[in-house]
């Protein structure tokens, strides 16, 4: 509960009646900046719709400068919450911030934190594919040199993806394919990514992807082309508390390994 007596103090200082008032321009408040809070503080419960009838008289509508000073200067310890007066007191905070009483407060102050790591992670997930594209592009542009290691933190080791990935690839070094970068020859587009399936310990990303890579072979600078529009599709699993690619559903996977298979 430290965190939420951090909260509140924080709720107070930029509540807009007191941000617009004097205590804005302060950095530290000293005992007449309490009585200022008092006051405002004192207004607002006045003209509170929570506190129009028997709630009132049961908990008050007025918080004494020195109870405020108090609640700001000490380091409050879960034990508090047995004072009575103490949480009457964060009732009425809770009240001028606009919430019905602190446990209106602590429920909306969790469904906030939860959201935003719900954001947090879909965010990092949706990184995730963006930063596996990255990783494949320098992959190839170390072709012949066969560096599945660079997968390492993104892709399960024993991942069926992984081993579609090792195995296309691997035909293609033996090869001696060269990837040719040059005044951008080669290149990649991500766009319209989004999440399709969301569950705790599974996410289902689709995306929308354009390659265009061009590989030389060996000696003989014999040419090969990927042109690619496709959707992808990205099958995202949580093992262990880590999140990684699990599997990938990429309709034009092998198409360059049987091109040169056919010719």
């Amino acid at each position: 509960m430290k965190t939420i007596y951090n909260s509140i103090r924080e709720e107070i200082a930029k509540h807009s009646k007191v941000r617009n008032s004097v205590l804005g321009n302060v950095s530290e408040w000293k005992r007449s900046h309490y009585i200022i809070l008092s006051e405002i503080i004192k207004y607002e419960l006045s003209e509170s719709e929570e506190l129009k009838g028997g709630k009132k008289f049961e908990i008050g509508n007025t918080i004494s400068h020195v109870t405020l000073q108090r609640f700001f200067e000490n380091d409050y310890q879960d034990k508090t919450h047995s004072d009575l007066r103490f949480l009457k007191t964060l009732d009425k905070i809770c009240i001028f911030l606009g919430y019905k009483d602190l446990n209106d407060y602590v429920l909306s102050v969790r469904g906030i934190h939860q959201h935003q790591q719900e954001v947090d992670e879909h965010s990092f997930i949706m990184q995730m594919v963006y930063d596996y594209c990255a990783t494949a592009f320098e992959f190839c542009k170390q072709f012949p040199n066969h560096n599945t290691e660079l997968f390492k933190e993104l892709v399960f080791d024993d991942s069926p993806f992984l081993e579609r990935v090792s195995q296309f690839s691997k035909e293609l070094c033996d090869k001696d394919f060269h990837l040719v970068t040059k005044n951008n020859r080669s290149n990649y587009e991500v766009f319209d990514l989004n999440i399709v399936t969301d569950e705790p310990d599974k996410k289902i990303l689709e995306s929308q992807e354009f390659w265009n890579l061009l590989f030389k072979v060996g000696e003989t600078g014999e040419e090969h082309f990927v042109n690619q529009l496709s959707t992808q599709i990205y099958f995202i699993r949580k093992i262990d508390n880590t999140w990684k690619i699990w599997d990938n559903y990429n309709p034009d996977a092998g198409t360059l390994n049987r091109k040169i298979e056919t010719t």
